[in-house]
């Protein structure tokens, strides 16, 4: 069974980006990958992100936005 990979939508010199992701690695260890999409790489990417990074999605949904919600991210991946 493959692990689950959560996306985080971030920018260079962001510093809740920083945080969250540092606040994230742990609490996915040995749950889940992590892939981290730096949003000025890509007009696209800039456009949906620009004022809501840091963004943590699984499978395109939702899961938090300025702030690690850590109670979304673990029921994510219990289900």
């Amino acid at each position: 069974m493959s692990r689950p990979t959560l996306v985080v939508y971030s920018r260079r010199g962001c510093h809740l980006c920083e945080a969250l992701i540092e606040d994230l690695m742990p609490l996915i260890r040995d749950r889940a990958g992590i892939e981290i999409r730096d949003i000025d790489s890509r007009d696209d990417w800039r456009e949906a992100y620009d004022s809501r990074v840091p963004v943590v999605e699984l499978d395109d949904r939702l899961l938090c936005e300025f702030h690690l919600d850590r109670a979304a991210v673990l029921s994510a991946l219990s289900t």
